[in-house]
C-alpha cells in the first residue's frame, strides 16, 4: 500500500503543468485521510502562486489556504487545510 506524502513540489512547472498535479495531489491526500497539506510553488515571479490561490478558492476539497510561515517556505509555499466531509 502507497502511502500518501502531505507535500506536493511544483517548482519548475508552468501554470498549465501544474494545475492538474494539485487536483490529482489534493483528491489523493483527502482519500488518504490527510486534512493538512504544503504545496511548494516557489516565490518566482508569483504567477504560479497565484495560481495555484485561485485555484485552491474554488476546489470543493479545500476548507482554506495560506501562506506558510516562514519555517515552512513562507511566499513560498501554501498550507492547505481540506475539508473533513
Amino acid at each position: 500500500m502507497r502511502s500518501v506524502n502531505d507535500e506536493l513540489d511544483l517548482h519548475r512547472l508552468t501554470v498549465d503543468e501544474a494545475i492538474p498535479k494539485l487536483d490529482q495531489f489534493l483528491n489523493a491526500a483527502f482519500r488518504g485521510g490527510l486534512y493538512r497539506v504544503r504545496i511548494i510553488h516557489g516565490k518566482g515571479t508569483g504567477v504560479l502562486r497565484q495560481e495555484v490561490s485561485r485555484y485552491l478558492s474554488g476546489h470543493p476539497l479545500v476548507k482554506s489556504h495560506n501562506p506558510a510561515d516562514r519555517f515552512h517556505g513562507g511566499i513560498g509555499a501554501t498550507e492547505v487545510e481540506l475539508s473533513e466531509w
